[in-house]
């Protein structure tokens, strides 16, 4: 299991305190172990898993120490090592030894971090980052990388990256060197449904990318539209840890709130709604290419699973569309940019 964090409430700051935050994510670990005793997990620090939030810091700390001893029973003694001195470690997937999960603290690189403002290389994960991956390709194996805060560009505004412009340049960078290596990304934070394909600098894709929706509901004053509750599963090639297929399961939390219960369904498989092969990113470009085309009827559903869901009656096209499409194909400020410029001519013309 792949947990890309953010157990506390997103309420004001004066409402949490550094023991509350441990507390949330104590109840989580737990209920967690309890419904899933022989599952192995993997989880990510979020930006809410800090009092006072989005403030992580570069060096050890008591939340660090907790989830450090939280998450003992489901990680090796090297991983808790650096978990506990920078939010970030690595582990390989037993019995799957040639898999290994890098489980990223991105939140260091998030804006609202004032602890991070003026560093490049926060807690030295990125020299981490490198020297990990470097071992993986000497060693011939393949890589999951799983984080809170995803690289790319939000697909809901124009020209505004999930993290600080420099580091998302920074990690794009890293990820395209060791693409033959990463198989597979995977993060939360937006409360959004939304992919993400990372091309290489003459435009091939190498990646595929995946942002989770959330099992809480969020949205601010400002927007229309929030996200049902989902959770999904993804299918994978047990000899070399392609991602074949993923299963969205969703709660309709209208319904559910009239019901007073719960009752979780299967809200699309993504090769079957979208016709196409697999989840690797030459298919998941294809797609995002027919999206692109004006009027495109799989790119009604995508923006209808964008919120889980929500309200299939939401219109988005004109400058909606061309963030979404744009934050699908461009991950990087030179190529975001030439998107956006060929989609504005495109609707604007």
């Amino acid at each position: 299991m792949i947990w890309t964090g953010d157990s506390p409430p997103h309420v004001p700051v004066y409402e949490l305190s550094t023991d509350k935050v441990i507390d949330v994510i104590a109840n989580m670990t737990t209920t967690i172990r309890t419904v899933f005793p022989n599952l192995q997990v993997f989880p990510a620090l979020g930006n809410h898993d800090y009092w006072p939030q989005d403030q992580l810091p570069v060096v050890t700390s008591k939340v660090y120490n907790a989830v450090a001893d939280l998450w003992k029973p489901w990680l090796d003694e090297e991983a808790l090592h650096t978990l506990r001195k920078g939010g970030f470690y690595t582990q390989k997937v037993s019995p799957n030894l040639n898999l290994r999960i890098i489980s990223l603290n991105t939140n260091l690189y998030y804006s609202p971090n004032i602890i991070t403002l003026n560093e490049t290389d926060p807690a030295n994960q990125y020299e981490w980052l490198e020297s990990i991956l470097s071992t993986s390709q000497q060693n011939k194996e393949k890589v999951y990388i799983i984080a809170h805060i995803p690289v790319g560009y939000l697909p809901y505004s124009s020209s505004t990256t999930a993290m600080r412009e420099f580091h998302n340049e920074k990690l794009i960078n890293i990820f395209r060197k060791y693409s033959s290596v990463i198989v597979g990304q995977f993060y939360g934070h937006t409360h959004r449904d939304s992919m993400m394909v990372l091309s290489d600098e003459k435009g091939s894709p190498i990646n595929s990318l995946f942002v989770a929706p959330a099992v809480t509901p969020v949205k601010s004053v400002l927007q229309k539209q929030t996200n049902n509750p989902g959770v999904r599963l993804f299918q994978y090639d047990p000899h070399d840890y392609k991602l074949l297929d993923m299963l969205q399961y969703y709660l309709n939390l209208t319904d559910a709130n009239l019901k007073g219960e719960s009752d979780w369904k299967l809200e699309y498989v993504l090769t079957q709604t979208y016709s196409i092969e697999d989840l690797q990113p030459e298919s998941l470009y294809g797609l995002a290419k027919q999206f692109a085309v004006p009027g495109n009827e799989q790119f009604l559903k995508y923006y209808n699973y964008f919120f889980v869901s929500y309200d299939s009656s939401v219109i988005c096209d004109g400058k909606c569309k061309a963030y979404q499409i744009c934050a699908i194909l461009s991950l990087d400020h030179s190529s975001y940019i030439d998107c956006l410029k060929q989609h504005y001519i495109k609707y604007h013309s």
